[in-house]
């Protein structure tokens, strides 16, 4: 069972208490309807898909149900970091270089 703490409620609890909401960081169209259909596909299905850190969006839905991004190793599970939605990626080049 992965455990996954909440920057909101600043506590650490299971899984089930949260939803994966895709990636994190991802500029949103200012106006969707300028958008082709291709570009609108690629906006809403291609994503990087990236093998180890990655960033990712979740929320708690049986909690404070807010938002939050979290980085996460895709190759061992392991949440790295949790941080607020809003503020910016940390810098990971250090872990990245640690592995």
């Amino acid at each position: 069972m992965l455990l996954i703490h909440c920057p909101y409620c600043d506590d650490t609890l299971p899984e089930l208490e949260f939803a994966y909401a895709g990636e994190a960081h991802i500029a949103r169209p200012s106006d969707p309807s300028e958008l082709s259909d291709e570009e609108w596909r690629d906006f809403l299905f291609i994503r990087s898909n990236a093998r180890g850190v990655h960033a990712e969006r979740w929320r708690h839905i049986h909690g404070c149900a807010r938002y939050f991004n979290a980085l996460r190793d895709t190759v061992s599970d392991k949440f790295l970091r949790t941080y607020k939605a809003g503020e910016p990626r940390p810098d990971t080049s250090v872990q990245e270089a640690v592995k």
